[in-house]
């Protein structure tokens, strides 16, 4: 690949676990060999945190590369994963929507960064905040494609319908190249019958564009964070390890960069836990 593909992880309701995809898909895709920048786009700074960096020591931020110009090369971090990097946020970025919005190109701030280092990549995961407000915009406009992780529970679809009336318009208007990568289900407990309804409903509504990974609840997920480890360096056999790494084969086979079928080589779950 000569130049990273840019994947957006975007839905404006919080809590669906779009900044532990963020990390772990791009932690899976690094395992994979696939060099990878996590772009943490969400002032709470999850990302940042959850990857081993106190954000309130972080100087160099998406934030000034946007504002300030300042180069992304250098305000991007290694982590403890080889092949994967961080170009890291504060809370700084709250004010950036301010700052931007009257300037020219404003839903294109973030594809001028991006683009200056996205040819080192092989891919290049956004981690977006809980909202449909202009970061979230010039992501989805700097994004070839969008991920929207969807929780396995009672209001699963609502809020949905926003979410991709917002991607139709950046596609009308910003952005015509952006696709969707699929909807990826998550928290799904196997226990639970609602949790097999959601699941179904949202793959009859959606069919195609869902991934067949789904991503079950799993205590080692929820405590990787704050150890600042991604999930394959905290509990590489956990269900949760054995998920994403089966999401990036998945996304790896959908976008023809590999020479496996996912269906013959997708890891099994030996165990719940």
């Amino acid at each position: 690949m000569n130049m990273g593909k840019v994947i957006a992880i975007a839905n404006q309701k919080g809590g669906v676990g779009k900044t532990t995809t963020a990390i772990n898909l791009g932690a899976s895709f690094a395992v994979l060999e696939h060099k990878t920048l996590i772009v943490d786009a969400d002032p709470q700074a999850n990302a940042t945190s959850g990857m081993g960096y106190d954000p309130k020591n972080i100087n160099n931020s998406i934030y000034e590369c946007i504002i300030d110009d300042a180069d992304p090369h250098k305000a991007t971090l290694t982590t403890k994963t080889p092949y994967l990097d961080l170009l890291p946020a504060h809370i700084d970025l709250v004010g950036a929507e301010i700052e931007i919005i009257n300037l020219p190109n404003r839903e294109k701030m973030m594809r001028k960064v991006i683009n200056k280092v996205k040819d080192n990549y092989d891919f290049v995961i956004i981690d977006c905040s809980p909202s449909l407000g202009l970061i979230t915009v010039n992501a989805l406009t700097a994004a070839n494609s969008v991920i929207i992780p969807v929780q396995c529970e009672y209001f699963a679809l609502e809020g949905l319908g926003k979410l991709l009336n917002t991607i139709r318009i950046v596609q009308t208007r910003l952005n015509e190249e952006l696709d969707i990568e699929g909807i990826l289900l998550t928290m799904f407990d196997v226990r639970l019958r609602l949790a097999r309804q959601v699941l179904e409903e949202v793959r009859t509504h959606f069919q195609q564009i869902v991934f067949e990974t789904v991503i079950h609840r799993n205590t080692n997920l929820g405590e990787a964070p704050s150890f600042g480890d991604t999930i394959i360096m905290h509990a590489a056999n956990s269900t949760g390890a054995v998920n994403y790494l089966n999401l990036a084969r998945e996304i790896l086979q959908n976008n023809n960069l590999t020479y496996f079928n996912f269906a013959e080589n997708r890891i099994d779950i030996v165990n719940e836990n």
